[in-house]
């Protein structure tokens, strides 16, 4: 075979993984605006020039034949090492430049994120940010997403990540509200209360507590449920109930005394809980737009303790998934 062979097919090897990612001719089409009759064209010419046979072809799927597979993993390190020079090119520029697109769930984005993006956009004149307030969990590559927030205790394998803070619960309610409906002193109180729920599923009425060694559960009832932590304090500033709220959507209301915190010597165990992680895939070259806007982050954060405990992460951990060769 002749050595300048691969040369005019790096095209077709890279349109080869990507059809193998997406697990459709069409799919692979749409992501490369191109056409599946172009895209098959291309996975034709590519097993010509190997005279391998790469994929088997049924009516409803796609599924890698032996050769395939083996041609698939070295072709995913080419386009790895493409992806890796094109990011390592950033370096050498002068300024910093580019769009950062980031996916954060909808109420950490507004109270937490947002509020700092202002300043973010000002220091960095040609770095725009497109946020995307969404509580899916969003695959990084598939979506096309530079960086995602997520609230867990334990982060998804195969991303590298830095916790920013962790998440608080806390029980609030307005002054009006306590003097006309009392104020609870042990958890088992609160069947006496209209109480503001998450309701995405049953188990959300149902609120845990703890202190010292005691644990409490309460199936609470109310009115009013909303599965958005801005809408439940609006809903508590409205003196409807006692909301289930994270501190750090409650804390400017808490500092102006709008409202107070209920049953604060126990420990509120709520289910949306654990730390604010930003993840990113591994890289060895980190461009420097998302350099500067993860220290950008980190910095805004520590010199606002009170949205919750410090993050533990002050230096980035990896997490690799053992299964994270071969097909997605």
């Amino acid at each position: 075979m002749s050595i300048n062979l691969p040369l005019p097919l790096l095209g077709e090897m890279a349109i080869f993984v990507k059809v193998v990612e997406t697990g459709s001719f069409s799919e692979a089409a749409r992501q490369l605006g191109s056409s599946p009759s172009a895209v098959s064209r291309s996975i034709s010419r590519l097993e010509k020039a190997l005279a391998t046979r790469l994929l088997q072809r049924t009516t409803r799927k796609l599924r890698l034949s032996d050769g395939g597979e083996e041609v698939f993993k070295r072709c995913q390190e080419m386009v790895s090492a493409a992806k890796s020079v094109m990011e390592i090119s950033g370096l050498f520029t002068d300024e910093t430049e580019g769009l950062i697109r980031v996916s954060v769930p909808k109420a950490v984005g507004r109270f937490v994120i947002h509020p700092h993006m202002p300043e973010f956009l000002r220091r960095f004149p040609k770095v725009d940010v497109e946020l995307l307030l969404e509580d899916r969990q969003v695959d990084l590559i598939d979506d096309n997403v530079d960086l995602a927030i997520r609230i867990t205790d334990r982060p998804p394998v195969g991303l590298v990540g830095r916790q920013l803070l962790t998440i608080d619960h806390m029980l609030c309610a307005t002054p009006q509200y306590l003097a006309e409906h009392g104020i609870p002193a042990h958890p088992h109180d609160l069947l006496n209360h209209s109480c503001i729920y998450l309701g995405e599923t049953p188990g959300d009425a149902r609120w845990k507590f703890k202190k010292g060694t005691k644990a409490v559960t309460v199936g609470v009832r109310g009115r009013y449920a909303a599965n958005h932590t801005g809408v439940r304090l609006g809903a508590v500033l409205q003196h409807i109930g006692i909301g289930s709220l994270p501190y750090f959507t409650a804390r400017h209301a808490l500092e102006q005394g709008l409202i107070v915190q209920v049953l604060a010597d126990w420990t509120f165990l709520a289910s949306y809980h654990g730390g604010a992680w930003l993840l990113h895939s591994p890289t060895r070259y980190m461009p420097p737009k998302l350099r500067v806007f993860i220290d950008y982050l980190v910095e805004c954060l520590e010199k606002e303790p009170t949205l919750g405990k410090p993050g533990r992460g002050a230096e980035l951990a990896a997490y690799e998934s053992p299964e994270s060769e071969g097909l997605p």
